[in-house]
């Protein structure tokens, strides 16, 4: 496979790039995400994953604002929240996220859920699809879509195109996350966005923690003396995903970066999947589409 390094980036449909290795700061508290991110920052993370139900827009913003660097050299993520999805809220909501943060665009914005109907989604992605042509918003995307949502989406942009004027009217999928591990593979999901170029993101890729002591995963970080928190990230990297670790513990952000002097063999890489459907935080993908 070819070389993975803390600066490799991923080419997104929309034309842009995406770091592959990302930090999350979910449900990292507002007074104390600055202080994270520039931890983050001194190790080398350059992508950030927020969102605005995560109420810590503002201090994402301000430790990229302060950084020194040119902003053209950080990626970050928003969201639409999850409930009351519709045109004018997501509209509203990028509007928003960007008095948050306080940067001019947000890199990529995410719808953060599929609950709302098919109105309210098909009203949130055309309003994400102008913030990308008032250059509000560079890329955007879906969270925790099922593919009865994803195929809706392709219907829905299909209409838009023909609503609004033809080809690439409707917008341009870049990007989707879910969580997706070890003992969550998603393999229909991860299909689909194959099929179609689009890249996955993976939310919660250390489980939580709650995997620690598995004999596989033991096995390999003995066998490469790594923690198995970053086998847990190498196997994301390796499977051609962008896995989001989060801490607000120094020591734990730089090892989660620490991932780029081993490589596991393919059949390690398979030998780490299991035929478990066991996630560890919510999941809307199982949603109807009327949800």
């Amino acid at each position: 496979m070819a070389s993975l390094a803390l600066n490799t980036k991923i080419k997104l449909p929309s034309g842009y790039e995406i770091p592959q290795l990302g930090f999350g700061v979910y449900q990292t508290p507002p007074k104390d995400t600055e202080t994270v991110v520039n931890e983050a920052f001194a190790v080398g993370y350059i992508h950030v994953d927020s969102a605005a139900a995560y109420h810590n827009e503002a201090a994402c913003g301000k430790a990229i604002r302060k950084s020194g660097l040119p902003r053209e050299q950080f990626f970050f993520t928003s969201k639409v929240p999850p409930r009351a999805l519709g045109y004018q809220a997501a509209k509203d909501q990028v509007e928003k996220s960007l008095t948050e943060s306080g940067l001019q665009y947000i890199d990529l914005m995410l719808i953060h859920a599929p609950y709302g109907g098919s109105a309210g989604r098909k009203g949130a992605w055309k309003a994400l699809v102008e913030a990308v042509e008032a250059g509000k918003v560079r890329s955007i995307g879906v969270s925790n879509y099922g593919v009865q949502h994803l195929d809706e989406l392709e219907k829905h942009i299909a209409e838009l195109e023909a609503e609004r004027g033809g080809l690439g009217k409707g917008g341009v999928l870049s990007v989707g996350q879910w969580e997706i591990h070890p003992w969550c593979v998603r393999s229909d999901i991860a299909e689909w966005c194959a099929k179609r170029g689009v890249a996955v993101e993976a939310y919660s890729p250390l489980v939580r923690g709650r995997r620690w002591g598995e004999p596989t995963l033991r096995e390999l970080a003995g066998k490469y003396g790594k923690s198995e928190a970053q086998v847990l990230v190498r196997w994301s990297l390796q499977k051609g995903y962008i896995p989001l670790p989060k801490s607000v513990n120094a020591e734990r952000i730089r090892d989660n970066a620490d991932v780029y002097d081993f490589e596991l063999t393919l059949e390690e890489v398979a030998e780490l999947e299991s035929d478990e459907y066991a996630p560890v935080a919510w999941d809307p993908t199982t949603s109807p589409l009327d949800a």
